[in-house]
């Protein structure tokens, strides 16, 4: 946060401090950017933004009513601009910024914005190293599907959902928090769940300590009243709750967990299950995704849910009916006996259980995974956790690294081949293609009947899947 940084809220309205004023979003091409600025243009604010590429909802964003700038000029912030809010990615030295300090015009960063307004309902926050996007939009789809109409911002389109946001008339707000930055210690949720608690962004935290100290922080802002959900067993989590004031509860498959999954049966890699709480049953649920640890997320979706005060019945049909959201598993077609799936893993935990679950899902005769690793420094730092987790991969394609946040030193220290040869070491296959559009060359040409292409990264890797998809597509 910038230290002139200024308050710009006021307390005469409850649902949009904003109503009626502008502002203006840098950076309004990230996941969260969208949404806020979608939640707010729905709620009565003149809502213009930039950034140096357009959206990826660009079109919903200008026909919702948003104005937007390619490129960042100081032109765009005029006297008119109530507030600016900026994403973490914008540098203090950013034109319009600047520009917003000579007007006087108060500016706030996107998770300080997101918090406030989130006090303005019943915050409930999901947190976690991976899984948080897809278990947000869960929880919200749920919350919606029982009656309860809530506010949501997602970190990932969901056309179930209508898009990364909602302004709902219901008294909860359903947020994605983030903890890169610390960006989630600005929430006061009045429920919270930890999905799980990992090793990642290693160009902020020092480490696992590091991490499990700001997640501890998160979970102390739940008030006395609330509730925190957290996987039973996982030991970084259980430390992360330690000494809160708020009541815990945990979920996981063992006995002990507070919500616990058993008779579990899957059929095309899809879990069915039975949902126990301190061992009394609640419902029977059935899923639609694929993969066991999309259990472990619903079981924590159905806590936050129940909490609320959603029925059993309408918790396990939404949970059954739920599709997920864009980027996670997702099949973006195929041809000449081929199918091609998406998905935006890239954290080894994350690459392992998508691999097995997608596999599971379509049983192919040949698994392709497609790995653009996302940051030189989280791929130096977790080398050897990466090589390890393509075990059930038949052949890996890694393009160069996608580069974000990254220093000069960690540039210089690791290059996508090391991981190729990392991989190899573990008796895995895998080929190091610098170009994306090489890659897809490469499989269009070796790819046959049978065979499934994965796509991974947090990057543009998608590119690799939709042009491979357009070669193979069956004419007619």
């Amino acid at each position: 946060m910038f230290t002139n940084e200024a308050p710009i809220f006021r307390d005469d309205q409850r649902r949009n401090p904003f109503h009626g004023r502008r502002v203006h979003f840098i950076g309004i091409g990230g996941c969260g950017m969208q949404g806020a600025a979608a939640i707010l243009c729905r709620l009565g604010t003149t809502v213009s933004g930039s950034d140096v590429n357009p959206p990826e909802d660009a079109d919903a964003l200008t026909a919702g009513g948003v104005a937007i700038h390619v490129g960042h000029d100081a032109a765009n912030v005029t006297r008119d601009v109530a507030s600016v809010v900026y994403s973490a990615a914008i540098p203090k030295d950013n034109p319009e910024l600047v520009r917003a300090r000579q007007l006087s015009i108060p500016y706030i960063s996107y998770a300080r914005l997101l918090g406030m307004l989130m006090s303005t309902r019943s915050g409930v926050a999901l947190a976690g190293t991976h899984g948080k996007s897809t278990t947000t939009g869960m929880t919200a789809y749920i919350f919606r599907e029982a009656g309860l109409d809530p506010s949501f911002i997602v970190g990932a389109d969901s056309p179930q959902l209508g898009g990364r946001s909602g302004a709902g008339e219901g008294e909860h707000f359903v947020v994605e928090a983030c903890e890169y930055n610390r960006s989630f210690l600005h929430f006061r949720p009045s429920s919270a769940a930890v999905l799980n608690l990992e090793v990642d962004h290693l160009d902020y935290y020092d480490g696992l300590d590091d991490l499990v100290e700001a997640f501890n922080s998160f979970c102390s802002n739940v008030p006395p009243d609330g509730l925190i959900v957290i996987p039973n067993g996982d030991e970084a989590a259980r430390r992360a709750a330690a000494g809160v004031e708020a009541e815990v509860e945990t979920f996981g498959f063992s006995p002990g967990a507070t919500w616990r999954a058993c008779h579990l049966n899957a059929e095309q890699g899809c879990y069915e299950f039975d949902v126990l709480r301190d061992e009394r049953p609640v419902l029977h649920a059935k899923l639609g995704l694929a993969g066991a640890h999309n259990v472990s997320n619903a079981l924590a979706a159905i806590a936050l849910a129940f909490r609320a005060g959603a029925a059993p019945d309408d918790i396990a049909r939404a949970v059954a009916s739920y599709e997920g959201v864009r980027r996670r598993m997702t099949l973006r077609g195929g041809g000449r006996g081929v199918i091609v799936v998406d998905d935006y893993a890239h954290h080894p935990t994350e690459i392992r259980a998508t691999i097995r679950a997608v596999r599971d899902r379509y049983n192919p005769k040949r698994t392709w995974v497609v790995f653009q690793p996302h940051q030189y420094s989280r791929t130096r730092r977790l080398m050897n956790t990466f090589a390890e987790s393509f075990g059930d991969a038949d052949m890996v394609l890694v393009p160069e690294i996608f580069a974000a946040r990254d220093s000069a030193e960690d540039r210089e220290a690791i290059g996508a081949a090391d991981l190729v040869a990392r991989i190899h070491s573990c008796g895995r296959q895998a080929k190091h293609i610098p170009g994306l559009c090489d890659v897809t060359d490469h499989l269009e040409r070796n790819v046959g009947p049978g065979d499934l292409v994965l796509t991974m990264g947090a990057g543009d890797v998608w590119k690799v899947a939709d042009g491979l998809v357009e070669r193979i597509r069956q004419p007619g």
